[in-house]
C-alpha cells in the first residue's frame, strides 16, 4: 500500500509525455496518515480517564465505578485501563514503586499517604493529576466529607502531615 501511494505521488509529479497541448492539471496530493505506535503510557490520558469518575461514590473496598470505589480500588480500576496491574490494598504500595522527590513530581505518579490513625500502615493514596511538587493536586476516592472521586490539594493539611512518599509505576 505504502509503494502504491510513494508511486502515485510521485507520478503526479510529472507532466504526460503526450505531446497534447491541454494544460495540465496537478493531480490531487496523496494524503497519508501517519499512524503513531504508543511506547509509553501517556500521562494525560491517565488523568483524563480517571476523571471520568469525579463524583463517583466512596465505598469501602469498592472497585466498580458502578457501586463506588475505596482509594486503592480507583487507582488500581485507573490503570487497570492503561494495562498496568496494581495491588488492590493501600497497604501493599508502601514498599511499591521507584520514589519521587517532590521536584521531580509528574501527573500519573501515585502519592502514598499514611492512615489518619496509624503513622506507621499505609492508609491512602491518589493520582497526581496536576504536578507542582507538594502543592500538587491530586484525584482519589476520599472516605472524607466528601465521601466520592474527587480532587485535592497535597498542601492541605489533613494530607501533607500523612504524606509518605510519592511513587512511579510506569
Amino acid at each position: 500500500m505504502k509503494l502504491i501511494l510513494c508511486i502515485l505521488t510521485a507520478l503526479s509529479f510529472f507532466p504526460s509525455s503526450s505531446k497534447n497541448t491541454e494544460k495540465v492539471v496537478p493531480q490531487k496530493t496523496v494524503q497519508r496518515t501517519i499512524v503513531k505506535t504508543q511506547t509509553a503510557i501517556d500521562r494525560d490520558s491517565i488523568v483524563a480517564y480517571a476523571k471520568n469518575y469525579l463524583g463517583t461514590p466512596y465505598l469501602y473496598a469498592g472497585n466498580d465505578p458502578k457501586k463506588g470505589f475505596d482509594c486503592s480500588g480507583f487507582v488500581s480500576y485507573v490503570f487497570k485501563h492503561f494495562d498496568v496491574s496494581l495491588p488492590r490494598s493501600s497497604g501493599s504500595y508502601k514498599n511499591l514503586g521507584t520514589p519521587v522527590a517532590p521536584e521531580d513530581f509528574k501527573v500519573g505518579d501515585i502519592l502514598v499517604f499514611y492512615g489518619y490513625k496509624d503513622k506507621t500502615v499505609v492508609g491512602h493514596l491518589g493520582i497526581i493529576c496536576e504536578a507542582n511538587g507538594m502543592q500538587s493536586k491530586f484525584i482519589h476516592s476520599s472516605s472524607g466529607k466528601v465521601k466520592s472521586v474527587t480532587i485535592t490539594s497535597l498542601e492541605t493539611e489533613h494530607y501533607t502531615k500523612r504524606f509518605y512518599k510519592c511513587i512511579n509505576v510506569l
